[in-house]
């Protein structure tokens, strides 16, 4: 609470200056009046940012995947319209992106991709994505040009590093191999290096083609397995808190988050936090701060309304 406390006597000391300013007409106070006044809204900022993002795992690298729901190429096209989404917001945050694996639809789009986002506060931002993304338009793929709906699943999960253990029993592993479709060269055209791991207790499914080796891209799929295992534990004991607590709240990727309109009107709305906006071009291409930020405030708002004191 420090920061804050000296951020309001701060303020109580302008009032003070801009009072003596006003009085003995000085200009000169005006302008250090404003200079402070400036570096309190920066140094604010800066608190509301510690405060939105102060997760264990905030400040983490995100592995995200995004998946395709039924509909065939309506549904293949949106989640490569979401893919492409992410990667213009990570671009425009100066967040490197590493493609784990793509899977190309069968006539256009992506049946699934998963990308490793590194970046500053990486998974903080992207797990305010997390959930089915819903799409209506008049498809360009149906010759009498009708309106159609397509859905698609966004899941985002921290990149652990070696000190967290995550058990994971090989009795419980289908390990499968396959030749990688896709860009990537002649190579993962010849050798069935890609890898898909099912965990058999939970039904989670990973894979990863874009390392030469076999040897490597599962290890690589192992490190998804079991970040993907944590999440889904931690987001477990946050069902049960909000149970205990008589909330409402559907927590998990499975639940509808958002809608993005193209017909018949223009319009993105979030679904948990009632963030709307006309702009969807913008939204589509990867302008999606104001949606995040809304979804961290409504989740530490939620997380607030929890806390009891006796």
């Amino acid at each position: 609470m420090a920061p804050w406390l000296s951020m309001e006597n701060r303020i109580g000391s302008l009032d003070e200056l801009m009072e003596l300013a006003l009085a003995e007409e000085d200009e000169s106070l005006v302008g250090e009046v404003a200079t402070e006044l400036s570096q309190i809204r920066a140094d604010l900022a800066k608190s509301e940012h510690a405060l939105l993002l102060s997760g264990e795992h905030d400040s983490r690298n995100a592995y995200l995947s995004i998946n395709a729901g039924a509909g065939g190429t309506e549904a293949q096209d949106w989640c490569e319209m979401l893919a492409r989404m992410y990667l213009r917001w990570a671009e425009d945050h100066e967040m490197a992106v590493d493609t784990i694996q793509a899977t190309p639809g069968e006539a256009a789009g992506l049946k699934s991709t998963t990308y490793l986002v590194k970046g500053a506060f990486a998974f903080g931002y992207l797990q305010a994505e997390a959930g089915v993304h819903r799409l209506v338009r008049l498809s360009p793929f149906d010759s009498a040009h009708r309106r159609h709906t397509s859905f698609a699943s966004v899941d985002a999960v921290p990149e652990l590093d070696d000190s967290i253990e995550i058990e994971v029993s090989t009795e419980d592993l289908k390990v499968e191999t396959y030749r990688a479709s896709g860009a990537g060269g002649q190579h993962v055209n010849k050798t069935d290096s890609a890898v898909r791991i099912t965990h058999l207790p939970t039904g989670i499914v990973v894979q990863c083609q874009n390392e030469r080796s076999q040897h490597r891209n599962r290890d690589t799929a192992m490190k998804i397995l079991r970040a993907r295992l944590y999440e889904q534990e931690r987001r477990k004991q946050e069902e049960q808190k909000a149970a205990l607590r008589g909330e409402q709240r559907t927590i998990g990727w499975g639940s509808q988050i958002r809608s993005y309109v193209l017909h018949p009107y223009m319009m993105v709305k979030d679904l948990r936090t009632g963030h709307t906006t006309s702009s969807v071009d913008r939204v589509l291409d990867g302008d999606l701060d104001a949606f995040i930020r809304a979804y961290l405030e409504y989740a530490s708002a939620e997380d607030g309304a929890g806390v009891t004191s006796d």
